[in-house]
């Protein structure tokens, strides 16, 4: 196996990916940048989750959020629903699994916030039953899925947003939902605080 052309070839696979993503995500990043925009202008905050990888995902942005970006900033409120074990753990003992991020929703959701809701597959059941429950506290959705949008695409509301990687592999997914959120966390950055000279 040659592996010096099989890493050139992952890294082709990744480049084309995000090239194929730039031309049709454009419009739903920026909506969605200006959702959470319109939210944190309104003391909304935004909550985020995701499994696994999309687990991870949601964790870096409510850090960039909560801490900075690229720049000196106030914090801004965000929260990743994925990483209080004792409560993750709980809910899904006495409950089930597919509970974990609604029933925290339920908590600590607001109107007007906004959930960040991470599945490549878009079909994770606590996912779904996340959306559900954002819907129910009056809370805008912005969804970041692949291939054909699973199970979540139908669930959106018109007001919600869908950033939908057109890729079929979960690392090429992945790799484009890592961009997406940079580019959230630099345009909210951006329209909160103005172009940094």
């Amino acid at each position: 196996m040659d592996m010096q052309h099989r890493i050139k070839q992952l890294f082709t696979d990744s480049i084309e990916t995000k090239t194929r993503a730039m031309d049709e995500l454009g419009p739903s990043i920026e909506q969605a940048s200006q959702a959470m925009v319109n939210s944190l202008l309104s003391e909304g905050k935004i909550l985020a989750c995701g499994n696994g990888g999309s687990a991870g995902d949601s964790q870096h942005f409510s850090s960039e959020l909560l801490n900075r970006f690229e720049r000196e900033r106030p914090s801004l409120p965000a929260i990743a629903l994925t990483t209080d074990s004792s409560t993750l753990t709980s809910i899904a003992n006495d409950y089930s699994y597919d509970e974990v991020f609604s029933k925290q929703i339920r908590a600590l959701g607001q109107p007007g916030d906004v959930l960040l809701a991470i599945s490549t597959s878009g079909n994770s059941g606590n996912v779904l039953q996340a959306i559900q429950a954002a819907h129910d506290r009056d809370m805008l959705v912005v969804a970041l899925t692949g291939r054909d949008g699973g199970a979540m695409a139908s669930l959106l509301l018109p007001e919600d947003v869908e950033i939908r990687v057109p890729a079929r592999s979960t690392a090429r997914i992945q790799e484009v939902h890592l961009l997406a959120i940079h580019c959230l966390c630099d345009l909210i950055d951006r329209q909160l605080f103005g172009s940094e000279e």
